[in-house]
């Protein structure tokens, strides 16, 4: 029956003294315990309960367990709960352990309780996977799992290692515990039965090697028996059994390194700037470089269109946190450094996540960093572009931009932020720091001490904290290593924030300069989610860790880097702990404080407890094997040491700090280490206090492996280390990462496992990937119910809850999404889905990264000499221990490969390619509470020798195997191919040495190859390993294999390492299929981080029988008989399968690979094309001269022949040869074919110039034509319609001689356009202001062929984002429909009101496309005859012409390093052309029968010869784009130069001044003689005046393989026919010709022209116009639409069809030599090749850049309305204005005119009639005027820009003392500007406002407008207000108008305006003074005056009175 039995032992660390009681709960099923009465701290209950159950124990099932204090009159209070998943339980059967109890608030206690839980299933197999199916168990019921695990737990040694039910030889394969094989059915949660697995087909993930055996038969049936085994794949990368995880294959540090990054950005122009009548410049800053615009003078809307780039040379995470900060500041100057406007900033690696790595024409909007309550503050329009090394940036192409911009649907922000963003405070608190580093030296300390008098710390640190370019520190807290700061510092950014990181720096300070001690990134997007459930970033309080350098203290420390966070820290520094919080701000809040500088506050403390209880921690580690250790090391002793944080560390960890804060819980108990350990008694509880901690191995000298490597002697002695380390337990954290990690790298396996299927063509990727997805979403439903159970108990931290819920949703999502996409697998979906399932491993490894740290990484460093040699960095969560399997790291308790590698820098380049020292090790770390379990994972058969004989408890410092196997190695090296070269000759001399366990051996070297065939097997006899037979089997240790150059003098240099997992076969197990012998696989081989190419091979590890005496001996040592089943055999090595001798007798005493191993061999012919070779450099100084070409492939080999002279002629006389040659039938297994080039001197002396070698020849096996799909004769004419595209115009000609005039009049052959054209007609002469311009056959020319296709180019690329758009959405409906299930009928609902909103979101792109579909909308374009613009090279477009003749590019030269991998172009020596053509030798007849074939030339028919052919070239400029700045000002001067063999023609004179994107419009012909002359190139030049040009970038082109490629490329074929005006046919041969060449080369038959404009070719009959005129109109009869519409659509001919090239303009980047990689600018151009023994062609095509048109505007100012009075009256205080009005089209500076000033309007309104007369240049075709004027005074020569024609009109009020004051402006585009209104009262501000949706004129189609147009400003609040309106006149003529009828400016002659008719106050008031004064003051203030008068006379008449009354009344008493 089964059943599940809980022994509950004790309950300890109980509080206070009482009855205690407890409670287990199993599937519902509460069982109490008997009351433990009266106990104190721990309580004894040693009871059993047990659960019969029926079904079985469910891996998710929990149990639980609580402790309640007794009561019996009350209800018993509950002291605790443990929970656990019964996984472990389910799975071994027997489970013991001790975990503390959780309160109700979900808190860990102190109590833990000590339980041990066994399970007894049906059948016994108790620790067996729930599916036996698969594997062969014995059914042993005597619990033997229990017994072994039980033995492990009791920590006895094992005695002799065998167990009952074992044979002592392990004859019998028990097979143990196989783990959680990546593999088995058991993962789908229920037992399968293989026959179910089939049916279902999907391929499991990794095959288990007991599997494997059963699956290769299962899979034999389907599989030819040649292809590679799956294993291959994951030859390495798979783990089978469970005790050894995988080896990290790469192993250079990567980041750290410096990359060259350019960052270009283009500020168009800005708009909307707040402020009045300013002269803004924008200042561009990238991290700490500013440049600055030019200055536009008193404009809001500047137009600049200036381009600056930034060069970097720094490591990518510097580069990615720089802030590129744009702003705009105004007026600006030599003196002042202006006002700031407004500021947007975002940092460079949010540019790099966009696509493209660019933003292209987007508006940032300018925010106040002063002042946050202001909204925005404009917008910049800018494109932004981030270029890496080898990104290549695809601009969208540059035309005139006629798009209305809307700025709101376009602005500077990544996808998903919002365009309002909100200022919010980002708070990041510093609480305090532990186990700092000294910063100083001892001496200094003991100057200190000598005059202070007491002993300091040595260290003065405090905390910097960076983010969005803003820096923030705390206070200095002196001398400690433990300092407190209790401080926050706080930035005010807007959120969400466009930059990612926060840098927070512990900084040591110091009088000369601080140093960094650690650094630590915060990355926002990991702490924190936007999703709708999402929550603010928000961290901690949590301990970060810091690392970085080692923590010994030198002045100058080497690696000092890498504290400031560049590289992989080497040792721990410090912790921190913070905690960030984000609050959005309410900036309407009175009290809020407005500027954004950074403010550093004091915080409260916070409690001890805040961050986790301080748990103890055990870690253990055994070192099984150290090998490789480094030669230059290998004299001295060697030790090894693991730290955690400080403890371990004994050299420099824990820096004693002077203040004795010396807890007994903070763990720095490590006393001397060489005390010994004492143990009080025998009970585990209290030893464990004295337990210290070892934590290095005793020194040990390394034994000798070869020449290159020493080992350390552990053979059957382990050295063991162990720490203890207290720490806050947030194991959950690290948990929860665990549980993803896995889910990811199960993923990442899976994945590359459908990527090797796909890439070796097997069959059936699909299910593989189905499979995978399946595992995946299994994998995503087991975390949410693990992650589940802890949801509530989650509560450390804010971040911990939210996270968890997070992780949860998306996990779910995932899980659902990937059920999902596992239902759309089809074969040929496989990719696309592949790169889904891609997305989906990025998002779980974000996802698992987990931003709070708890524990610190474990470090290894090998020690010599007390120095510190190298390392290696294990993450902490990768060995902690857990009871669920999810859970626990993936190296925790198992044996793992380790390369240690050097420190910091040491570590780049080729020192860090080589392995300082190869580890096997064992860790585990986890609660020193659940330790017992932490020798479980050891290979069996091992003794523990402790330090001392009492204590049992103690860990062991040794381990002693006495379990030994013998086995015997054979590794089979076939070949290697594509290896690094590593001599001068661009060749190596490669052998590989092979190391397993502690021996190597080596092949033999092979000179002169990149792909050597060794073919030799390496037998290594008696090579030992220990622990036991059956686990060894499952899980060997893995193989190195490095591969060396032999060099005759020094060391041979390392080329490259791979690894391997040989096939083993124990000494029970017969050698026969399916899995012997092995198979070739082949190895990836990597030098540092770069594929340094493949091994094929295969590796055996064969198990040496015993001979029977030996069994004899060990059956009396152990004295019992009763072993089962011994098989003796015959003794040694008999039984091994047998080695072959040495066949091959030159090679000596060498071992071929045998034959079952060596692949099947078939006879191959491989013809060989030789063309000729170019461009062949200088060998040794001397020319290349009789060169000569070898070709070998598998030993065989054909020479050319030798050409005579290189000079005269570089082509071959023969052109075919070929050889015979044995090659595996399986073609991945091809060996690679090698190219030699070798130039023949004098004396028989050869000489090799350079080689290449072709790594995969498929691409070039021969494949015979299919017959039955070119049999089209049976289908009869195949008619191919052209009504596909739209009908051509053409115009038909007919003469009309009237009386009246003799005009030619066009009629239209298409009936309905012509209709159209009346109805136009007549409505034109209706509404005679409607004018269409009619386009002019004369007034075309190429740029408007060119500017039509562009157009054509831009609305193709934006139909098409359209159209993927709508297919994403529709995709993203079904995804969302099949999640939901909705209906399909629902689907149209839902789909309809998803695309409404859809639609919203795309801004008005999507209208003008949509306006785009409805033609009749707009109206029809006149048709001008397109080209096609490719927007990159033309060679991309064609495979490079590779079409028949294929370059080869030579190397010589040893290979850079991975970095400086584009060097490689500086390796090419030249190239080698020609073709190769492979198939299996007897080939079929017909081919040979055709006619015509020559037998000479094999497969190669009907090529041209290669004899000298001189060509006309003609290469047309058109301009550039984008140059890269080569002078100061951050501007040009470009000219062309172009190169082509000796002729070079420069184009110097005719540079252009000071332009980034010059037109140069300019065709060059030079003469050349192929194949001298054949690679063209054209450079762009940056004049100087003053010293040499510079190069700014150059791009070459290999004309020779155009002009023999059948798509001919020698001149572009146009889309139509004419023979004269802007499209006339450019090549000498008419299409008819053309095509009848064509024909006849393809032996097609035809071209057979038929009435009615039919022609017939092969059998498609095309059609097409018939009739031509000529220059004067007359109409001929012609068939060449007809044939040019057959070239057209030559790509449907049957066998010979193929795409002719179009007639074309291609855009190549320029590369300059200088800066590898990065696009200095764009060309776009095109070639025409001629002939020279053809007829000459016509005349160059006329492509100089058009002339601007000469234009005059006539404004007339008629009168001003409601202008703003701005001035008070002098004396009368009333308000007025003296107004005048500004007005200027190209600049301020330029052409600026002003009316006369209106004085004293009362009203606002003035009268002028005034006359403003603007002359321009204007590009009608760009839209833009065309200024030419010298930059600045110093400048040599005008610079010409192009701006948008926009008039600008501003209202002034004229003061005379001081400067005028700004009332308001207009800006009018005269392209589209709104129409004016009749009359004053209808002009409002509306008229602005909504500008977009006001129908608009074109000033250049109406020639004369007049209206009211209003005058705006903005005030304070930013809001737009009516300043004023304006009636005003434009009037535009032609230059040659304005000859005939000119007008006079202001109001003079010719044509003057009258005067205008101002009331007489506008007089100046001091011409007549009486008179205004009259008129202004009596008119207003009349009463005024009398009543003052009238009291003036009072006053007087009072004061007379007083003064005369004294006098008055003295008379009057005197008596008078």
């Amino acid at each position: 029956m089964m059943s599940l039995v809980v022994h509950l032992k004790t309950v300890a660390h109980l509080r206070g003294k009482g009855d205690r009681i407890a409670k287990v709960t199993f599937r519902g099923l509460p069982l109490y315990s008997r009351v433990a009465e009266n106990c104190g701290e721990v309580a004894h209950f040693n009871e059993t309960f047990r659960w019969p159950i029926a079904s079985r124990l469910d891996q998710n099932e929990m149990l639980e367990v609580q402790v309640y204090n007794y009561s019996k009159v009350f209800t018993n209070r509950l002291v605790g709960t443990f929970c656990m998943v019964l996984q472990k339980v389910a799975e071994e059967g027997h489970l013991e352990l001790t975990d503390t109890l959780i309160d109700d608030n979900n808190m860990s206690i102190k109590t833990s309780v000590t339980i041990d839980i066994r399970y007894q299933p049906m059948d016994g197999t108790g620790g067996m996977w729930s599916d036996g199916e698969f594997l062969d168990v014995p059914d042993d019921r005597d619990g033997m799992f229990a017994f072994e695990t039980d033995s492990l737990l009791s920590g006895q040694s094992h005695g002799s290692g065998t167990s009952p039910g074992r044979s002592l030889q392990g004859s019998i394969p028990t097979f143990r515990k196989a783990g959680r094989g990546v593999f088995s059915a058991m993962k789908l949660g229920k037992a399968k039965s293989s026959k179910d697995d089939h049916k279902r087909g999907d391929e499991p993930a990794i095959l288990e090697m007991e599997d494997l055996d059963k699956k290769a038969m299962r899979l034999a049936g389907m599989l030819e028996p040649d292809t590679i085994s799956l294993a291959s794949v994951t030859a390495v990368t798979t783990n089978v059994s469970n005790k050894r995880s995988k080896p990290d294959i790469k192993m250079e540090p990567s980041s750290g390194r410096p990359v060259d990054y350019q960052i270009s950005i283009t500020v168009i122009e800005a708009r909307q700037l707040i402020g009045l009548n300013m002269d803004p410049v924008v200042c561009v800053e990238v991290g700490d470089d500013k440049k600055y615009t030019s200055m536009k003078e008193s404009t809001n809307c500047p137009y600049y269109n200036e381009y600056f780039v930034f060069d970097f040379h720094v490591p990518p995470d510097v580069m990615f946190d720089k802030i590129i900060k744009l702003s705009v500041i105004h007026s600006k100057n030599l003196l002042r450094s202006g006002t700031l406007v407004g500021t947007f900033k975002m940092d460079v690696g949010t540019v790099y996540s966009q696509p493209e790595h660019q933003f292209y024409h987007k508006w940032a909007i300018l925010s106040d960093p002063d002042d946050i309550t202001a909204g925005c503050k404009g917008y910049v329009k800018c494109d932004i572009a981030v270029v890496g090394k080898g990104d290549n940036i695809k601009t969208p192409h540059k035309a005139n931009e006629t798009d209305e911009d809307d700025i709101e649907g376009n602005l500077l922000l990544p996808e998903g932020i919002p365009a309002e963003r909100q200022w919010a405070r980002f708070y990041v608190k510093i609480h305090r720091a532990e186990g700092l580093p000294k910063m100083n030296t001892s001496i200094m300390a003991n100057v200190k001490k000598a005059f202070i008098g007491e002993n300091r710390d040595l260290v003065d640190p405090y905390v910097q904290v960076q983010f969005s370019g803003q820096k923030g520190k705390t206070s200095v807290q002196k001398s400690s290593y433990e300092p407190i700061w209790n401080e926050q510092v706080i930035f005010t950014e807007l959120f969400p924030p466009l930059c990612k990181r926060i840098k927070v720096q512990i900084r040591d300070s110091d009088k000369v300069n601080d140093v960094a001690i650690g650094t630590h990134f915060i990355d926002l997007r990991k702490i924190s989610n936007d999703g709708d459930k999402g929550f603010l970033p928000t961290l901690g309080p949590a301990w970060v860790n810091m690392y970085g350098s080692t923590r010994q203290y030198t002045l100058m420390d080497e690696h000092q880097d890498l504290n400031d966070g560049l590289g992989e820290g080497v040792s721990f520094r410090a912790r921190l702990l913070i905690s960030v919080a984000v609050e959005i701000l309410d900036t309407t809040s009175p009290e809020i404080i407005c500027s954004t500088d950074v403010q550093v506050e004091p915080v409260s403390n916070i409690s001890e407890s805040a961050t986790g209880k301080m748990e103890e921690f055990f870690l253990f580690g055994s070192f099984l094997e150290a090998t490789m250790i480094d030669r230059k090391i290998g004299d001295k002793p060697i030790s090894f040491e693991i730290t955690i944080g400080n403890y371990g560390n004994h050299i420099d960890g824990v820096s004693k700090s002077s203040s004795v804060k010396k807890k007994k819980k903070e763990g720095e108990n490590q006393e001397e280490e060489n005390e010994l350990i004492q143990n009080s008694s025998e009970d585990e509880a209290d030893e464990d206090a004295d337990l210290t901690s070892v934590s290095s191995t005793p020194p040990m000298k390394p034994f000798i492996t070869d020449r290159n490597y020493f080992h350390l002697p552990y053979f059957e002695k382990k050295p063991c280390v162990y720490i203890k380390s207290w720490w806050q337990d947030q194991r959950r954290r690290l948990y929860n990462s665990n549980m993803m990690d896995k889910i990811a790298d199960k993923l990442e396996e899976g994945l590359n496992d459908v990527q090797e299927v796909i890439k070796t063509e097997k069959a059936f990727p699909e299910r593989r990937l189905r499979g995978v997805l399946e595992e995946l979403s299994i994998g995503c439903s087991r975390y949410v119910t693990l992650a589940n159970k802890d949801v509530n108990l989650a509560g450390r931290t804010k971040l911990d809850r939210e996270r968890l819920k997070s992780c949860m949703r998306e996990m779910d999502s995932m899980g659902q999404q990937a059920k999902q996409i596992r239902t759309q697998v089809k074969k040929n979906t496989v990719k696309e889905k592949l790169k889904l399932a891609q997305n989906f491993l990025q998002r779980l490894r974000f996802l698992a990264d987990e931003p709070q740290h708890s524990i610190p990484d474990v470090f290894i460093w090998m020690m010599s000499n007390n120095k510190r040699i190298a390392y290696a960095r294990i993450p902490s969560k990768d060995i902690l221990y857990s009871v669920v399997d999810e859970e626990t790291g993936k190296d925790c308790g198992k044996v793992k490969a380790v390369f240690l590698k050097l420190p910091g820098k040491k570590g780049f380049g080729p020192a860090g390619w080589t392995v300082q020292a190869k580890l096997e090790l064992y860790l585990w770390l986890g609660l020193n509470k659940s330790r017992k379990n932490f020798l479980h994972g050891l290979p069996n058969g091992f003794e523990e020798i402790r330090a001392t004989k009492m204590g049992h408890g103690l860990p062991p410092v040794t381990l002693v195997y006495d379990m030994k196997q013998v086995f015997q190695l054979r590794a089979h090296m076939y070949q290697a191919r594509s290896l690094f070269a590593a001599d001068s000759s661009g060749l190596s001399d490669p052998f590989a040495r092979v190391f397993f366990s502690s021996q190597s051996q080596v092949t033999e070297v092979l000179n002169e190859t990149l792909c050597p065939t060794w073919d030799q097997l390496l037998v290594f006899d008696d090579v030992e390993l220990f622990g036991e037979a059956t686990e060894l089997r499952d899980d060997p240790p893995i193989i190195v294999v490095e591969f060396y150059d032999q060099d005759t003098v020094g060391k041979a240099e390392f080329i490259g390492r791979t690894f391997a997992k040989p096939t083993i076969k124990m000494r029970d197990e017969p050698y026969g299929p399916p899995r012997f012998p092995p198979q070739l696989e082949y190895y990836q081989i990597y030098r540092g981080n770069s594929i340094a190419g493949e091994l094929l091979a295969a590796f055996e590890l064969l198990q040496i029988p015993f001979d029977a005496e030996e069994i004899r001996r060990a059956l009396i040592a152990v004295h019992d008989f009763a072993v089962p089943q011994i098989k003796v055999g015959q003794g040694g090595r008999a039984d091994l399968p047998p080695l072959e001798g040495p066949t091959d007798s030159e090679r000596g005493p060498i071992l071929p690979v045998p034959l079952g191993i060596r692949p099947v061999l078939s006879r191959y012919r491989i013809e060989v094309l030789f063309w000729g070779l170019r461009d062949l450099k200088r060998i040794n100084l001397a020319q290349v001269d009789r060169p000569r070409v070898d070709i070998e492939c598998a030993g065989r080999g054909v020479q050319s022949a030798l050409i005579q002279n290189y000079k005269k002629n570089p082509n071959f006389s023969t052109l075919v040869k070929w050889f015979e040659v044995d090659l595996p039938e399986n073609e991945l297994l091809h060996p690679p074919l090698n190219i030699r080039v070798v130039d023949c001197r004098a004396f028989g002396r050869y000489i090799l110039v350079g080689s290449h070698a072709v790594s995969t020849l498929r691409h070039y096996i021969y494949s015979p034509p299919d017959k039955s799909c070119n049999n089209w004769a049976t289908a009869g004419d195949v008619s191919v319609s052209l009504e596909a595209e739209p009908p051509i115009r053409k115009m038909d000609t007919v003469v009309k001689l009237d009386a009246m005039s003799d005009a030619v009049v066009k009629v239209d052959m298409n009936e309905d356009e012509s209709d159209k054209e009346k109805k136009k007609k007549k409505k034109k002469k209706k509404g005679g202001a409607e004018e269409e311009e009619e386009t002019d056959e004369r007034v075309l020319d190429w740029w408007s062929k060119y500017f039509a296709s562009i157009e054509t180019l831009k609305e193709n690329l934006r139909s098409q984002e359209a159209a993927q758009a709508e297919a994403e959405e529709r995709e993203d409906l079904e995804i969302a429909a099949e999640a939901a299930d909705i209906r399909p009928d629902d689907l149209h609902l839902k789909g309809s009101k998803m695309k409404e909103r859809f639609k919203e979101k795309k801004s008005s792109k999507q209208k003008r496309s949509q306006a785009a579909d409805g033609s009749e909308k707009r109206p029809p374009k006149a048709r001008v005859d397109e080209l096609v613009v490719y927007n990159r090279e033309l060679e991309s477009e064609y495979g490079n012409f590779e079409d028949w003749l294929h370059t080869f590019n030579l190397y010589r030269g040893k290979a850079g390093d991975d970095d400086e991998h584009a060097l490689d172009d500086d390796r090419i020596v030249g190239r080698f052309k020609g073709s190769l053509c492979m198939y299996k030798v007897p080939l079929s007849q017909e081919i040979t029968r055709e006619a015509g074939y020559d037998p000479n030339m094999g497969m190669f028919q009907s090529i041209p010869h290669n004899d000298p052919i001189h060509v006309l070239v003609r290469v047309y400029v058109v301009r550039a784009t984008d140059l890269h700045p080569a002078d100061i000002n951050g501007k040009a001067d470009p000219y062309v130069v172009i190169k082509l063999g000796k002729s070079e023609v420069k184009d110097k004179e005719n540079y252009i001044s000071k332009q980034l994107n010059p037109v140069f419009g300019k065709s060059f012909d030079i003469e050349a003689t192929f194949p001298m002359e054949s690679m063209l190139t054209v450079s762009v030049y940056d004049w100087d005046l003053v010293g040499t040009d510079d190069l700014i970038g150059e791009t070459k082109i290999d004309l020779e393989n155009r002009f023999y490629s059948k798509f001919r490329a020698t001149c572009g074929i146009a889309s139509n026919y004419s023979m004269h005006g802007y499209n006339i046919w450019r090549d000498p041969m008419k299409p008819s010709q053309i095509l009848a060449k064509l024909c006849k080369e393809g032996k097609i038959d035809g071209p057979h022209y038929g009435p009615g404009g039919k022609v017939k070719v092969a059998n498609r009959i095309f059609t097409g116009p018939t009739e031509i005129e000529d220059e004067n109109g007359l109409k001929k009869q012609t068939e060449e639409h007809l044939a040019l519409s057959v070239l057209n659509h030559w790509e449907e001919i049957p066998r010979v069809g193929c795409k002719l090239v179009p007639e074309h303009v291609e855009t190549r980047p320029l590369l300059n030599p200088d800066k590898p990689g990065i696009e200095q600018g764009r060309l776009e151009m095109w070639v025409d090749m001629f002939p020279m023994d053809m007829p000459a062609p016509g005349p160059a095509i006329d492509i100089s850049p058009r002339k601007p048109k000469s234009f005059e505007l006539r404004v007339i100012i008629w009168n001003t309305d409601d202008v703003i009075l701005e001035d008070d009256a002098f004396l009368t205080g009333e308000k007025m204005s003296d107004i005048y009005v500004r007005g200027w089209l190209k600049g301020q500076q330029e052409d600026k005119q002003d009316t006369d000033v209106h004085y004293h309007s009362l009203t606002g309104e003035g009268n002028f009639n005034w006359r403003f007369v603007f002359p321009f240049d204007y590009l009608v075709a760009e839209e833009k005027i065309i200024i030419s004027k010298k930059e600045s005074m110093f400048s040599w020569d005008e610079t010409e820009y192009k701006i948008p024609p926009r008039l600008t009109m501003q209202v002034w009020d004229a003061d005379h003392f001081s400067a005028d004051d700004f009332l308001g402006a207009i800006e009018l585009d005269l392209n589209r500007f709104p129409r004016g209104a009749k009359t004053a009262k209808q002009c409002n501000l509306d008229m602005i406002r909504n500008e977009q949706e006001l129908p608009t004129i074109s000033i250049f189609k109406q020639k004369r407008v007049k209206g009211w147009w209003p005058f705006v400003a903005r005030d304070e609040n930013d809001e737009m207000e009516l300043t004023g309106k304006v009636e005003a006149e434009l009037h535009l003529v032609t230059a040659e108008e304005a000859e005939k009828s000119p007008v006079g400016l202001g109001r003079n002659e010719p044509d003057p305006l009258e005067k205008p008719n101002r009331p007489d106050t506008s007089l100046m008031w001091f011409l007549g003074p009486l008179k205004s004064l009259r008129y202004f003051i009596w008119h207003n203030y009349r009463w005024l005056i009398l009543k003052a008068l009238g009291l003036i006379l009072l006053l007087l008449m009072l004061g007379l009175f007083l003064y005369s009354i004294p006098g008055y009344l003295v008379k009057k008493i005197l008596g008078a």
